[in-house]
């Protein structure tokens, strides 16, 4: 099973990261730097290209990481796993409490229809600094997974 479960875990966390981290270095950018009709359209886009990729990959990335923490025959790679499981799991947290909610706002926007009080609801600071937060978890579980296979081999 740890064989079959090691690189699947390997490959979720990687991947979940992946995407994080291009959006912190691409997507994001972007975003901040459209007028507010345009940054609905293309926050409206990237949301939905995400959808269900991103929750899968970090369900199996946290439900591995803490089967892989159960099983690991050291204990440095099980707390390593342990810690891998715990970020992966926040960083699930926060996109279902932080980010989802206003990726499901701005897709219900017209973006040529704006609220009159866009400016004030606009997300952008919010959403980027929780994006932000599970990026560098995302990150860590991937680090956290790697190192723990390092002190097993």
């Amino acid at each position: 099973m740890v064989e079959v479960l090691t690189p699947l875990v390997l490959l979720t966390t990687g991947l979940a990261a992946g995407v994080l981290v291009g959006t912190q270095l691409g997507g994001f950018p972007l975003l901040t730097s459209l007028p507010p009709d345009q940054y609905v359209r293309a926050h409206a886009f990237f949301a939905t290209r995400y959808d269900p990729f991103m929750p899968v990959c970090l369900m199996i990335g946290t439900l591995g990481s803490a089967t892989l923490a159960a099983l690991a025959p050291v204990p440095g790679a099980r707390w390593l796993y342990g810690v891998a499981a715990v970020a992966a799991m926040l960083t699930m947290v926060i996109s279902l409490a932080k980010n989802v909610p206003v990726n499901k706002w701005v897709r219900s926007l017209d973006p040529d229809d704006l609220p009159d009080d866009f400016a004030e609801r606009d997300p952008r600071r919010h959403w980027g600094a929780w994006n932000r937060a599970r990026t560098a978890l995302s990150v860590g579980a991937l680090l956290a997974n790697c190192a723990a296979l390092a002190l097993l081999l």
